[in-house]
């Protein structure tokens, strides 16, 4: 026994659910390893016995040829008393405390895909095939270690083929705990019908074809799917759904139809065909066949691949009739609501937006609608992080002590559950100003603080008064910790950085509530997670008309021409010859402001994009968030060299403001001119840009700081983006941007855990 040693192995991350205990068997017996595999919740165990030769190639294997599905965020080994083995052994599941690893919903995998379609397989056009590698996981679980007998997939015994694959280590579904089969799992029927299984899918597949419209029952909640290349049936959806212009998202047969309505590089192709299978905005081809109605006047569409089993059969269910190779596949939800789980919710709020009802007896423990992200240099950047992703944490490079819930903000919520040096960010959940999603949000905390099983010490939230995130962070019973809006946008990027020391913070939104009361959003920032002092901004401005401000730019737009010209009938007559609203709305506009009716002062980043795109005609009111500024990005010629020199001034507060009335007037001028809107749009994002690295060089005077942190939705225009990190690098900064992690409002809640863990 001399030359043998014995190791205690553990590995940390995601490594339950995903078949890793069988690859720890495989590899075992490859090295010539004795020893044992468990789980034990928040790792799993190995002891590992061999001489020095074995146990280096095991650990080697160990660290190179995990399950693809796996991630290993650390391993720990010691050496401990060698022992009399004979054997390697899978041994059953123990618990300890610790850190707790839950694995997203995975896409369906190759093998299974094959095997749905192959006639002599047994599981031949089962719905909810899958095994080790695919199928759902968070959405079906009810706490930790992940058993069958902890997740919703207990309401189905297993047939006997189906437990003998379960328990053979030599099997791919060893431990696959929702595998089924068409004996054993979930029902496919039609709620109010007596239909069930396959009529189900020809019935549907002959309502999207005749086109209907269905809401389809996925992973982590409903769908609401037709024909994308039938602009009937996409304008009947828009008019139910009460979705005039938002884009919606597609899903594609395969990566042929991608490859046809889109142009794609790679990396992207990869992600869309991966295991997460997220919603990827595509620039489109030109040659497509996706009707214009799908996304209106939109050079890009928001693409996904099938992920689950039942959106394969919807395409290709083998009834000997043609099927379209493009759907809409739109969140199943009212404008603003929560996503659907569950047949009471599906048929209150769907019934009316759809002609038929797919619905599974498989129970969605907690919903998870789709992620949807766009590419920055050649690397994914997040604008909704939920399914194939949540609740993956994002790990800080130190350990804080205590635990907090972070409640994110009021918009494109999440929240975020942290413990030490661990932030777990929730799936998606919706906008709180609709009481549905505020009832979702304290459901799926309540569900999450559970499976983590973390107890928080206190509750993290937005500063505003009136937000319905803040009133529920407060009937929590629990110390709160209030954290101003843009700097839990900067924290967040800090965060996923890894980024510990201090930072200059540009954070640029729509709103945010500032700590003197007023509507903060082009914000200059120094920030680390101790604390934040604001250095500048944009120069103030007044908003008349509330709400309404928000979605009709031209009335900011009004505002802004007041302070460049100087006077009503000049800014006025501006006003006309745009066409930005008729006489009786500019003198209604100009009354408000001269007598401070219903006005706010702001900073906002996000209203001086929308009073752009008023000005210069290419969209004066939106529908839904970003439309105008969106538009105003897609109208822009992206080789437009504008230069323009900033004038820096000093506020009343002290903090420097950077002044935007001289642009503003030289934009409208220019409008009235006729000079083209592609050049003044491309002009405007390169002004602002400019602007950005104005502030952060007088920022670097003030501190000596030299890295800069980009954040807040602003920062979603790619356009901006990409202007803003040449100029900063150009100027020897270095610069952080959000990759995984939102950098609009679906990512602060990570910001105010951050934050909150430094005070405990």
């Amino acid at each position: 026994m001399e030359d043998i040693k014995c190791l205690l192995i553990r590995v940390y991350g995601i490594v339950q659910g995903v078949g890793f205990r069988p690859f720890v068997s495989r590899i075992a017996a490859k090295a010539g390893i004795l020893g044992s595999v468990c789980n034990k919740g928040p790792y799993v165990e190995i002891i590992a016995q061999g001489d020095d030769k074995q146990l280096a190639d095991f650990l080697a294997r160990l660290k190179t040829q995990a399950p693809e599905r796996s991630t290993i965020l650390k391993i720990e080994t010691s050496e401990i008393p060698a022992k009399k083995l004979h054997k390697f052994e899978i041994i059953k599941s123990g618990r300890e405390k610790g850190e707790i690893f839950v694995s997203p919903d995975i896409a369906i995998c190759k093998k299974c895909k094959e095997e749905l379609f192959d006639k002599e397989n047994r599981r031949y056009l089962h719905p909810f095939i899958n095994c080790t590698a695919c199928g759902p996981r968070l959405t079906i679980l009810d706490s930790m270690p992940y058993d069958r007998e902890r997740t919703s997939m207990s309401e189905f015994p297993m047939c006997a083929d189906c437990h003998d694959e379960y328990t053979d280590p030599k099997c791919r579904r060893y431990h696959a705990q929702p595998v089924c089969c068409n004996k054993c799992g979930p029902r496919l029927y039609i709620p109010g019908s007596e239909k069930e299984g396959a009529e189900t899918l020809i019935f549907t597949r002959e309502v999207i074809r005749g086109g209907g419209i269905a809401a389809i029952k996925g992973i982590g909640g409903f769908h609401l799917c037709c024909d994308a290349k039938n602009a009937e049936a996409v304008s009947r959806l828009r008019r139910l759904k009460n979705r005039p212009f938002k884009p919606f998202a597609v899903m594609l047969r395969d990566m042929e139809t991608v490859r046809r309505e889109c142009k794609t590089d790679e990396a992207q192709e990869a992600l869309l065909d991966g295991p997460q299978k997220p919603i990827i905005l595509l620039e489109r081809s030109g040659r497509g066949e996706i009707c214009p109605e799908v996304a209106p006047g939109n050079p890009k569409i928001g693409v996904m691949l099938p992920y689950a089993p039942i959106q394969l059969l919807l395409f290709s269910y083998p009834d000997g009739k043609d099927m379209t190779d493009c759907f809409v596949m739109t969140s199943g939800n009212p404008s603003g609501a929560p996503i659907c789980r569950n047949d009471e919710e599906a048929v209150k709020e769907l019934s009316g937006m759809c002609d038929v009802i797919l619905s599974n007896d498989r129970k969605i423990r907690l919903r998870a609608d789709d992620s949807v992200m766009a590419f920055f240099e050649g690397r994914p950047y997040m604008i909704r992080r939920s399914r194939g992703y949540a609740p993956l944490p994002v790990v800080l490079p130190h350990v804080n002590d205590g635990s907090v819930l972070a409640v994110g903000g009021e918009l494109k919520n999440t929240f975020c559950l942290a413990r030490g040096n661990l932030l777990y960010l929730s799936p998606y959940i919706a906008d709180l100003a609709d009481l549905r999603s505020v009832k979702a949000l304290e459901e799926a905390t309540a569900r999450m603080e559970r499976l983590l099983e973390i107890s928080p010490q206190a509750v993290a939230c937005d500063l505003h008064p009136k937000y319905n995130s803040t009133e529920f962070a407060k009937s929590l019973g629990l110390p709160v910790i209030q954290v101003q809006h843009h700097y839990a946008h900067i924290a967040s990027c800090m965060a996923e950085n890894g980024f510990e020391e201090e930072v200059i913070g540009v954070a640029f939104d729509g709103t945010g509530y500032g700590t003197d009361g007023t509507i903060w959003g082009g914000e200059f920032l120094k920030a680390s997670y101790s604390g934040f002092e604001r250095l500048g901004s944009i120069a103030p401005f007044r908003q008349a008309g509330g709400e309404l401000a928000v979605k009709e730019g031209w009335r900011v737009a009004l505002s802004l021409l007041l302070n460049a010209f100087g006077s009503e009938s000049a800014a006025g007559e501006a006003a006309e010859k745009l066409g930005l609203c008729d006489k009786t709305a500019i003198r209604t506009q100009f009354a408000m402001l001269k007598n401070n009716i219903n006005c706010v002062t702001s900073t906002s980043a996000g209203r001086l994009f929308d009073a752009a795109s008023a000005i210069l005609g290419i969209k004066r009111r939106s529908t839904f968030e970003g439309e105008a500024s969106s538009a105003l990005e897609y109208a822009a010629d992206k080789n437009t060299g504008y230069n323009f020199e900033p004038n820096i001034s000093t506020y009343m507060d002290g903090r420097f403001i950077i002044e935007i009335s001289g642009f503003i007037k030289y934009l409208a001028e220019k409008a009235i001119e006729g000079t083209s809107k592609s050049y003044l749009a491309g002009a405007f994002h390169s002004a602002v840009a400019q602007m950005v690295r104005a502030g952060c060089i007088k920022c670097r005077e003030l501190t000596g700081i030299n890295t800069v942190a980009l954040s807040g939705g602003v920062f979603q225009n790619l356009l901006l983006l990409e202007k803003c990190v040449n100029l900063l690098k150009s100027d020897g900064f270095y610069v952080l941007t959000h990759s995984l992690v939102p950098p609009n409002d679906g990512g602060i809640a990570l910001g105010q855990a951050a934050v909150a863990l430094n005070k405990l």
